[in-house]
């Protein structure tokens, strides 16, 4: 490194008088000037600093819900999540009322929640974020993606508006909801990552993941994005503490969306079905790896048997998407509508085939 040779101080003294001359100097320059050149600064956007503007759009629409029951309490992803401030029993411990969220998905007052939220529930009251209240009555059950729908009879209702496209990783989200009791609660974070798999939370696992601080309480509240736009409904923390360790799980709004829609029209969720017993394959074809999912049994008549297809086939693709794993061709197979054809890619003998399939209706899981 160079080092500055010492100044004496009459070198300082005339460092001192040059600046001050350039500085008086500038004091000149016409305001018309200083005008004209700031005129010529590209702006520069300013950073959100506050996400109120989506809060004030969402959280109306987001309500706690209140469940008792007769029977001791089921374990949910977060337990049954009871009142901490019970007044008969403080803390975590009544066994008869528990609690969790909910979103107003139409002025009609259908309500999305988690499955586990109300289980086995006996009566349902509905707080809204403006003070109201009112009883809910069970519309519909999906246990196999944790989704309900209640309705209530009120007027004037807020609705959440949904977003229309999709999220990405490292989108900033807000979930809403109320946990512990303690009263509507806003949480800030970021969608950690999409299409979580294999965690065994649902039967069709395509969860948002997200660091959003979510909490006993929140299951079955909104995770909205920074316009206040529905984006999932929280459902789950992974955590080895009981507490949130920065790892929540949402269901993605299509899910929702298609559920509800069932749901209102006919009152159950029917999903399309194969009729194959399969486990996962990676073949190396070349140079690459190709996945898929080995076909180790059928059901005698069904879709999958009638189609052509055998034990030892592989299945790659479903109408042209590539199948990964088990989970992947379960929801890819759940989306399509029974009765309807789809086009199956098998891999057989070394050799791709086209088959085309009738899907069939998945027989009902119990709950």
């Amino acid at each position: 490194m160079t080092m500055q040779p010492y100044k004496s101080k009459s070198d300082l003294l005339f460092s001192v008088l040059i600046v001050g001359l350039i500085s008086s100097a500038s004091f000149l320059l016409s305001t018309y000037s200083v005008s004209a050149w700031a005129a010529r600064v590209a702006p520069v956007q300013a950073p959100v600093i506050s996400y109120s503007a989506a809060v004030t759009q969402a959280a109306p629409a987001v309500v706690s819900i209140y469940t008792r029951q007769k029977l001791a309490n089921l374990r949910g992803f977060y337990g049954r999540q009871a009142m901490p401030f019970s007044p008969r029993q403080p803390g975590l411990q009544s066994d008869n009322m528990s609690l969790g969220s909910g979103v107003i998905m139409d002025k009609s007052g259908y309500i999305i929640t988690n499955y586990h939220v109300i289980r086995n529930a006996d009566k349902i009251d509905v707080a809204l974020h403006d003070g109201r209240k009112a009883k809910a009555r069970v519309i519909g059950t999906d246990p196999e993606v944790d989704l309900a729908i209640l309705k209530i009879n009120l007027k004037d209702l807020p609705v959440i508006k949904v977003n229309k496209e999709s999220s990405a990783v490292g989108d900033v989200v807000l979930a809403i909801g109320n946990p512990y009791g303690v009263g509507q609660t806003i949480t800030q974070g970021i969608v950690s990552a999409l299409g979580r798999t294999r965690l065994r939370i649902t039967n069709y696992d395509n969860l948002i993941q997200t660091d959003a601080a979510v909490n006993p309480g929140n299951s079955g509240g909104a995770l909205v994005n920074s316009r206040g736009q529905l984006v999932g409904i929280n459902t789950a923390i992974f955590s080895r503490t009981g507490g949130f360790d920065g790892i929540g799980f949402a269901i993605p709004v299509s899910t929702v969306e298609n559920v509800l829609a069932q749901i209102v029209k006919t009152g159950h969720v029917t999903r399309g079905w194969l009729g194959v017993g399969i486990q996962p394959v990676q073949l190396e074809r070349n140079q690459q790896n190709v996945h898929g999912v080995l076909v180790t049994s059928l059901s005698s008549q069904g879709p999958a048997d009638d189609a052509g297809v055998h034990i030892g086939d592989i299945i790659l693709k479903v109408n042209g998407q590539e199948v990964d794993g088990a989970e992947g061709l379960a929801r890819l197979v759940a989306q399509l509508t029974p009765g309807k054809q789809a086009k199956l890619a098998i891999l057989r003998n070394n050799r791709v085939n086209q088959l085309i399939v009738k899907i069939g209706a998945r027989p009902k899981l119990r709950s």
